[in-house]
């Protein structure tokens, strides 16, 4: 509908309000919501390490993303683990990790893997104290 006087013209227009944009503007909406739900579970997931000197048992156990194999438990004796590591990273994107290696099973890192909160200081002074505990050797590379 338009409307026009001898002064003013007044002309509306159709614009962008269609059923296909509505469309896409709620599967986007549900899309980011789905992003923000993964975060959310995945900031709160979190989990432990159990390290028990008098059963000799290490257990780990991590809340992973959300679906079927959503729990990670791990568990081995302490007699098992060689050693400590740690591994630092310095430049653009610092990384320090702290790892434990396992006899025949690899490393499994203790740490988050992009956790750039710990100082050197502190990665350091866990690695001893977790070494201390279990009474093996630290390495770093």
């Amino acid at each position: 509908m338009n409307w026009r006087s001898e002064h003013v013209w007044v002309e509306l227009l159709k614009g962008s309000r269609k059923r296909g944009n509505f469309f896409w503007a709620c599967i986007l909406f549900l899309g980011s919501l789905g992003f923000l739900s993964v975060g959310a579970t995945s900031y709160l997931g979190s989990g432990y390490d159990r390290f028990d000197r008098k059963e000799g048992i290490v257990r780990i156990f991590r809340w992973g993303f959300p679906g079927i194999k959503r729990r990670v438990f791990l568990q081995f004796l302490m007699r098992d683990i060689q050693s400590i590591r740690i591994q630092v990273k310095e430049g653009l994107y610092p990384r320090r990790i702290l790892y434990m290696e396992i006899r025949g099973q690899g490393v499994i890192p203790l740490t988050r893997t992009d956790e750039k909160f710990f100082t050197p200081r502190e990665i350091e002074q866990k690695a001893a104290e977790l070494a201390y505990f279990l009474r093996v050797p630290i390495e770093v590379f």
